[in-house]
């Protein structure tokens, strides 16, 4: 395990599962770096880094494939294109990715939460969801998910995931820290 001043969770800062991963990073005094765009509006203020265009644009990506990779439709809007550009930075600079959510069919998550998922994949990144409506982690090992007891073993890490956080997901999220920090 890390030790927690060695390391950094990189997220969003919006509602729901971002904000929970915060506030464990700072009541376990984990580093903690929230990245957006001009105008978004965040719910974590600590550590924000507020992307440029230009910064924004290396994480750019055909709307078309994006559509493709998470099986549904995206349409080509400003806002939902800052969004993944956004998620690009988080995943980009964490090496382990955790994420609150929905686990579909298709092996896909629920949501624009689901780029963050597919960008590990895609990146290689360990990769644990913490699905709320079966109430269980799952970690993507040779494309397919099994569930698992994941561990922060990196010294950086994504935290992200769906704005309708339950009790659950939020324990699950405390649990992760703990089991890697200790009890407070």
């Amino acid at each position: 395990m890390p030790a927690k001043e060695n390391c950094t969770l990189y997220s969003g800062g919006l509602k729901g599962a971002e904000t929970a991963f915060g506030e464990a990073a700072e009541k376990w005094s984990v580093k903690e770096v929230n990245f957006c765009y001009s105008g978004q509006k965040t719910n974590r203020q600590k550590h924000l880094v507020v992307l440029s265009d230009s910064e924004l644009k290396r994480g750019d990506i055909s709307m078309e494939l994006v559509s493709q990779m998470m099986r549904r439709t995206y349409y080509e809007t400003d806002k939902i294109r800052k969004v993944l550009q956004t998620i690009f930075h988080m995943v980009n600079k964490g090496h382990q990715v955790f994420v609150i959510g929905t686990i579909l069919e298709d092996n896909t998550v629920k949501g624009g939460t689901g780029w963050a998922v597919e960008l590990a994949k895609l990146f290689n990144r360990p990769l644990s969801v913490y699905d709320q409506e079966k109430e269980n982690w799952y970690t993507w090992k040779q494309g397919a998910w099994v569930q698992d007891t994941p561990k922060i073993e990196h010294t950086t890490f994504v935290g992200s995931g769906t704005r309708n956080l339950s009790e659950k997901g939020r324990v699950a999220i405390e649990d992760l820290f703990e089991a890697a920090f200790g009890s407070l």
